[in-house]
């Protein structure tokens, strides 16, 4: 009996101290809590809109939205901030749009497209990039036993990577041969994993398909059947046959592994070495009309970045993200990716210390040439239908990639001693050129019409 009401005091205690961190933090964990009991060296700003909704989808790049809430840096900067999971990729670009949300997680491609006339039309803008890498591409366990025969092996007898998809091509043709098109998934159309996979796949001579006016679903003359799966049901609609393969972030690629289900063989590291993924997106109005929150904001994001590269926090990152309000995925699962390794297939476990990156190489920082490279692969696979002058690209890129933003929040915090000057680019807001693609092939982000129509499958840019 004693026992009992020892049960229900600590009980008692413990949902005490829930809602009082909750009013005092805004329903964050006890990580909030341990951060709120340091000084915080933040200059005030004066924000507009303290109240604040954003949104995301369940996949680990969301990481500096969790972070920066539940480490209370939305709090230093006088935010108080409400992160909602979203269904898909559309919802969440139409509840940005309809200000249903004031800012999100977001596909790099979704701004982009938003403003360069491939569905719908919106002016958005990022300040902020929120990862680089973390992508894999994962075919089902029947057609990696057809595909592993063909790949090179080491002296351990296991794969060697990076795996090119010259080892799918002939499965490809086989089950069409068989009247069974070769379909696999990626989750939106202006995706980077939709950009990546076709990347792959014409490396190796494979067409992934054109996008016309007839033919929104981009299967112009395609050897793959590409189409659309959210994230979360990557692995259930591989299991069920309806796909045999996809390309998605994690931790859908290492869940697929944990179940038995599937084998990623390659991750979009090795398509582009660091290439960027998702970004945070707030509309234009938004950011006119609010001027001091959009760079509180993203100042609270690069701190988060920061954090999440610096040593010895990614198991902590892990638990929160495996929390139910966020990724909800099994730590262990998470952990496979997040803590610098990535299991192919089961028992082969590689170090891969730069699979997720938040912060290292500059990720945080909005590049023109990131953005330009999204209008290309637009432009190569049909999604924008005609050719365009170099400028147009240069042009439609700086009104949505805001690097201005970055510098004010950047420069704020070098002031507050959260970063030290030598941590801030010195770019003209485009990187240099490179040649670290699966296929060789040099990309120039201040040359777009050179890169488009330097790839022997896709749409070509007439010189205008």
């Amino acid at each position: 009996m004693k026992n009992s009401k020892l049960n229900i005091s600590l009980l008692s205690c413990s949902l005490l101290l829930v809602i009082l961190s909750g009013c005092a933090g805004g329903g964050s964990s006890s990580a909030s809590t341990e951060s709120s009991t340091e000084v915080s060296n933040t200059i005030p700003l004066d924000i507009e809109k303290p109240q604040l909704t954003f949104g995301f989808i369940k996949l680990t790049d969301m990481a500096p939205l969790a972070i920066a809430k539940e480490m209370g840096f939305f709090e230093d900067e006088g935010l108080f901030v409400t992160i909602e999971a979203q269904s898909n990729w559309k919802n969440v670009l139409d509840r940005v749009i309809d200000g249903q949300l004031d800012g999100s997680h977001m596909l790099a491609g979704q701004p982009i497209a938003a403003g360069a006339g491939f569905g719908r039309q919106a002016e958005l803008i990022t300040p902020f990039s929120m990862d680089l890498n973390g992508n894999g591409i994962t075919v089902s366990n029947e057609v990696w036993s057809k595909m592993k025969p063909l790949v090179p092996k080491d002296e351990n007898g296991k794969p060697v990577h990076p795996i090119k998809a010259d080892a799918i091509a002939p499965v490809i043709k086989e089950y069409k041969d068989n009247g069974k098109p070769f379909k696999m998934g990626m989750v939106f159309p202006v995706s980077t994993h939709n950009y990546e996979i076709r990347y792959w796949l014409a490396a190796a001579g494979i067409h992934p398909g054109f996008y016309t006016a007839d033919n929104i679903q981009g299967q112009v003359d395609a050897d793959v059947l590409l189409s659309v799966t959210p994230p979360p049901q990557m692995p259930a609609t591989l299991e069920a046959g309806t796909i045999y393969g996809y390309c998605v972030g994690e931790p859908w690629n290492q869940q697929a592994v944990f179940k038995g289900i599937g084998v990623p063989v390659t991750t979009n590291y090795d398509v582009w070495k660091n290439n960027p993924e998702k970004v945070f997106v707030m509309t234009k109005k938004f950011v006119e009309q609010y001027p001091n929150t959009a760079i509180a904001v993203t100042k609270a994001l690069i701190r988060a970045g920061k954090w999440l590269d610096t040593p010895g926090n990614r198991p902590k990152a892990v638990g929160i993200l495996s929390m139910p309000e966020y990724v909800g995925a099994d730590s262990v699962v998470i952990a496979n990716s997040m803590t610098g390794t990535f299991e192919f297939e089961k028992g082969d476990k590689r170090s891969m210390p730069d699979f997720n990156v938040f912060y290292r190489y500059h990720a945080t920082y909005p590049f023109y040439s990131d953005g330009i490279w999204f209008l290309t692969q637009m432009r190569r696979w049909g999604q924008i239908p005609e050719s365009k002058p170099a400028e147009w690209y240069h042009e439609t890129i700086k009104d949505i990639y805001r690097p201005d933003i970055w510098s004010k929040a950047a420069g704020l915090l070098v002031e507050e001693g959260y970063l030290s000057a030598d941590e801030l680019p010195e770019t003209d807001g485009y990187k240099p050129s490179t040649s670290e693609f699966i296929d060789g092939i040099n990309y120039d982000g201040k040359d777009p019409i050179g890169y488009v129509n330097s790839f022997d499958i896709g749409n070509k840019d007439e010189a205008l």
